[in-house]
């Protein structure tokens, strides 16, 4: 490979259908830690009543000894973290299957997510999209897998009406 093969584009648009092959696989640029905050707000706005997420005393006398991160954020943080490489033209999440939560997540601890893309299909109800299924999987800071799943979704075709530039533009010139 040549220096410019891995110049990154002047625009990105996100990936479209055609640019997944069964194999490719993505790791998060960034990685993001998991504050107090974000783990009490998401069980109360799930109306999770689980003490175990948001009653520290009430942890420290459990194997855990501390909150545990729920695990429904955990899920929705990696599948938002994997979004910039697979599915910002997505126009549908089909299924989330086979959820594991090998390792437990801790307020304080940072996440990273990996995918790989297992199968690319036309879609047979919608001429403009095709349908994309990867494996996903969460990786703390101590390497740790603390989650895998996989998940299916519609992407736009790089053709599609829907996927235009949307961007206004302007006729003003600049004054700086």
């Amino acid at each position: 490979m040549s220096a410019s093969d891995y110049r990154a584009p002047k625009e990105w648009r996100g990936r479209f259908f055609e640019d997944f092959d069964v194999g490719d696989v993505f790791k998060s640029r960034l990685g993001r830690t998991v504050t107090q905050s974000d783990n009490i707000n998401f069980t109360l706005l799930t109306l999770n009543t689980n003490q175990m997420h948001f009653n520290t005393p009430y942890t420290e006398g459990t194997r855990f000894g501390k909150p545990l991160v729920n695990s429904a954020f955990t899920l929705a943080l990696i599948t938002g973290m994997t979004v910039p490489d697979t599915s910002e033209n997505a126009t549908a999440n089909l299924s989330w299957t086979d959820i594991k939560l090998p390792k437990p997540v801790f307020e304080g601890d940072t996440l990273w997510a990996e995918s790989e893309i297992t199968d690319l299909r036309e879609s047979k109800s919608s001429p403009n999209v095709g349908i994309v299924s990867m494996r996903c999987r969460g990786i703390n800071q101590r390497r740790e897998v603390v989650i895998e799943f996989k998940r299916t979704f519609m992407v736009y075709k790089r053709d599609a009406s829907e996927v235009s530039n949307m961007y206004p533009g302007t006729d003003t010139d600049w004054t700086v």
